[in-house]
């Protein structure tokens, strides 16, 4: 959550804010997400507990094949958490020293898993608008060192596929899509497990679809899906027949109950973000200022976040200033992301030039309440919040 100081009260209308002594439009905080357990959930898990066979076994096996047929996969594995499902897809496309094109817009795991692989990341710079990686920016950086393109579908967005798949046709790359926040997203109508490669999903607990710790690869490989599958568990492809170097990268049946139950009312929740998303764009319609987030053209988003941009020259705050007047309204915020993984410590061995977009959205976004169980009154909360923080900082 946003923690900067806030600037001193420069007029009367600003002692209105609860962050300057004014009463807050709502004590209650509207809930930033919706991570509960539905009894269903619990029962799951408690069958498995029960039957003593905690490893991966049949829920396991359930979650992967009902989500690969959701996703228009052909093949999907299940693995312990989305970072592990990021290397079990990488180290078969990806070898040491290759030049990776990647987003400088995203969470760093889809980065920090290419350079645990000894290949070089390239940054890409994002989009204005709908914050995917900018395709334009793509072609230009491709070399003849480029072996394969990561891509995050953000926020729950598709990425522009058809331009990401004619830079990676027209240059024989390989296609890894990190879609850990875009469960059910779609593009042009089919299953984002239809496009590239490789597809890994997080299934972190406060996913769209989540089962505390977990991942998904996907893929249309038959080859590949067994590479994959070997790599997930020490290389075995029988009792104690080691084909190839591999990890412990496992899920276990409790993470697997949940996840199949969860993935029950999955459809409904996601059409209810949705929904929740058109009443958010409507809210910011009437805002000037504030820009609502945009999909790429063809995509169906999800709303994993809704990201929204402050347009700065419109207000005498900052984006951390406007977000601690809206937290202490009772609406609380959080900035997807701080910094572009070009300017992150672990990352400054590598280029980080030539991002302009993505250095200026990490002055500008943040991310409101976004969940399944939003309701008509904390929309109203977060609209009469929005308006009272506006009026105060408008330039």
């Amino acid at each position: 959550m946003t923690t900067a100081t806030a600037a001193a009260p420069k007029s009367e209308a600003a002692k209105s804010l609860a962050l300057f002594g004014g009463t807050p439009v709502s004590t209650k905080p509207v809930p930033f997400m919706s991570t509960a357990l539905a009894q269903a959930d619990i029962d799951a898990c408690n069958e498995v507990l029960k039957s003593g066979m905690l490893r991966a076994a049949t829920k396991c096996a359930e979650l992967e094949e009902r989500w690969a047929t959701m996703t228009e996969a052909k093949f999907g594995m299940t693995c312990a958490n989305g970072t592990c499902a990021l290397q079990l897809a990488y180290e078969p496309l990806i070898r040491p020293g290759d030049e990776v094109l990647v987003p400088a817009w995203s969470f760093i795991a889809t980065v920090s898993m290419v350079v645990a692989r000894g290949a070089i990341p390239v940054f890409v710079d994002a989009n204005a608008e709908t914050f995917q990686m900018d395709a334009r920016d793509l072609a230009r950086k491709v070399t003849r060192r480029t072996t394969a393109i990561a891509c995050t579908h953000l926020y729950g967005c598709p990425a522009d596929i058809d331009a990401i798949q004619a830079v990676a046709e027209k240059h024989n790359l390989m296609v890894i899509y990190d879609a850990a926040q875009a469960h059910l997203a779609t593009y042009k109508t089919k299953g984002l497990g239809a496009f590239g490669d490789v597809v890994t999903y997080s299934l972190y607990a406060t996913k769209n679809l989540a089962t505390g710790e977990g991942g998904i690869v996907t893929c249309n490989d038959e080859g590949l899906a067994r590479e994959i599958k070997l790599l997930r568990s020490h290389g075995e492809s029988d009792k104690y027949l080691h084909e190839s170097i591999g990890y412990n990268y496992r899920l276990n049946d409790m993470a697997g109950a949940i996840g199949c139950s969860r993935l029950n009312r999955l459809e409904e929740q996601t059409a209810q973000r949705r929904r929740n998303a058109a009443w958010y764009d409507a809210i910011l319609a009437k805002i000037e200022g504030l820009k609502a987030p945009k999909t790429t053209p063809g995509a169906e988003a999800v709303y994993h976040l809704y990201t929204v941009q402050l347009e700065l020259g419109r207000f005498t705050c900052t984006r951390d200033e406007f977000c601690k007047a809206l937290n202490a309204e009772g609406v609380p915020t959080a900035t997807h992301y701080p910094r572009p993984l070009p300017k992150q410590p672990a990352l400054s061995d590598y280029d980080n030039e030539d991002c302009p977009v993505s250095d200026v959205l990490a002055t500008k976004v943040f991310s409101l309440p976004m969940h399944h169980d939003l309701s008509d009154d904390h929309f109203r909360i977060v609209e009469e919040a929005l308006h009272k923080v506006v009026n105060v900082y408008r330039g």
